[in-house]
């Protein structure tokens, strides 16, 4: 049964309690990856989060609000700090999500959601929306700052850039790669290495004598 602390209640002039939020949060995405959208019923997560069914119908009307509200806490609270350097960066944001998705259980939602496209698509569209998106976004902003920086080539689509390293943990992950430490730092530098601009060498090194060939 459901236990009712000073402070928690969600009536009116009583705040929310957050605990009981995030618990039924976590309850939901749980069933949500084990059981998927069709299977999971609003019984089965007050019963896994421990409150009632009526505390889940105060924070949301619907199964479906539920599951975005579940959907959205994979959302990055916070992206990692950046150095101005484009592969620690790349390197770190990479790390992050490959963390959280592990953590949430993330790659087996992923794949409920794509089991379940045909019949709900709107649960694959609130997963793209609040967990693969943002982290994109995160990507191909540190490239067109390196970009802007002059620290990448000009030419690199940091649209697809940002594809190729979140899509590297997918690959990698099946083919179970993506444990060692320094798997990311691995996956930038493999990206990056043709984008990267060429040196510039000085113009004193160019027209030296050493560096002429046919003259004696």
């Amino acid at each position: 049964m459901e236990t009712t602390r000073k402070g928690c209640r969600g009536t009116a002039g009583r705040p929310r309690c957050p605990g009981k939020e995030a618990a039924i949060l976590a309850a939901a995405l749980t069933l949500l990856t084990q059981q998927g959208f069709t299977r999971m019923t609003l019984d089965n997560v007050a019963r896994a989060a421990g409150v009632s069914k009526a505390t889940i119908h105060l924070r949301w009307k619907t199964k479906t609000e539920l599951a975005a509200a579940a959907l959205a806490t994979l959302r990055p609270c916070s992206t990692p700090h950046t150095t101005g350097d484009v592969r620690a960066d790349l390197a770190a944001q990479l790390s992050d999500f490959a963390a959280a998705l592990t953590r949430t259980g993330g790659m087996a939602l992923i794949g409920t959601c794509l089991a379940e496209e045909k019949h709900t698509p709107e649960l694959l569209e609130l997963l793209r929306e609040h967990a693969v998106l943002p982290r994109h976004a995160g990507l191909v902003q540190v490239l067109d700052q390196a970009r802007a920086g002059g620290t990448v080539a000009a030419h690199p689509d940091a649209e697809s850039l940002a594809s190729a390293l979140l899509g590297a943990f997918y690959a990698d992950y099946l083919a179970g790669r993506t444990g060692d430490p320094g798997w990311a730092d691995r996956v930038v530098a493999a990206l990056l290495r043709d984008t990267e601009p060429a040196p510039r060498v000085p113009r004193h090194a160019a027209s030296s004598p050493g560096s002429r060939t046919g003259r004696g």
